[in-house]
């Protein structure tokens, strides 16, 4: 009998230790998100539980939205100090930060969600002016900062999600500012970095043939997903997905 168990403990844990070697290593493990303007990083919260249990180092930044500059120099330290290759995400502004703050060495890969990627001398502004907007609910304030209208938020910015999520969203909103979306670009990493992109078809925020049209100049790597701007909390595991291809798509 002791002969028996001994048999079976070394096959089982011969069997765990092959499983574990199976398990495939990313080849790059830092992936650094930048939320974008009306919302926070908190959304991203099954995002980052999905990629953490396959191995990835995810971190989430918090933009401030006062000024470009200062939201890229947070994420460019975010990026020192993380220990290798850095897949950078963006979603709506944050694909703005991304394109200035992904010109750097250790950035391997750009992901946009649903995310603005301008090019050299563009503004967040002029790009989504280009074309017409699918729906017209940015308000500004008196003191130079912007809001999406919380009676259209459910509706237009997250349609996927249910009401009593929305309705939260809708009134903790973080307001950016009118500099931070009219800042031009000084220079647009998706020139000299391979892209990802995910395509909101379903988007009433951002227009998806204005999604389109970015992703295809900069010769990104595209993904339509059925979804409102808000992909990343109503189809974590679609976005997740994406951001896999993109680290283990470059080396």
């Amino acid at each position: 009998m002791r002969t028996l168990l001994g048999i079976a403990i070394a096959m089982a844990v011969a069997t765990g230790a092959a499983t574990a070697a199976e398990a495939p290593t990313p080849a790059i493990k830092n992936v650094v998100i930048v939320p974008g303007a009306f919302v926070d990083g908190s959304g991203w919260r099954v995002v980052h539980d999905i990629l953490i249990h396959k191995g990835y180092k995810v971190v989430v930044a918090q933009p401030r939205i006062d000024t470009l500059a200062n939201d890229t120099e947070q994420v460019r330290e975010l990026i020192r100090q993380q220990d290798g290759p850095v897949v950078l995400v963006g979603h709506s502004y944050g694909g703005a930060v991304i394109t200035q703050a992904g010109n750097r060495d250790k950035v391997k890969a750009l992901v946009y969600v649903a995310g603005v990627q301008p090019d050299v001398g563009e503004s967040l502004s002029q790009v989504v002016g280009s074309m017409p907007s699918p729906s017209n609910d940015v308000m500004p304030t008196r003191d130079g900062h912007l809001y999406f209208d919380p009676q259209k938020f459910g509706d237009d910015f997250a349609g996927d999600l249910g009401k009593n999520r929305t309705d939260f969203m809708a009134v903790s909103q973080v307001p950016a500012s009118t500099a931070a979306f009219g800042a031009t670009m000084q220079v647009a990493a998706w020139h000299s970095k391979p892209s990802w992109a995910v395509v909101t078809t379903d988007d009433r925020a951002l227009s998806p043939d204005l999604q389109r049209w970015m992703y295809q100049r900069a010769g990104s790597k595209v993904t339509e997903i059925k979804a409102s701007h808000a992909v990343y909390i109503s189809q974590p595991e679609a976005v997740a997905r994406v951001i896999e291809d993109a680290a283990n798509g470059v080396r």
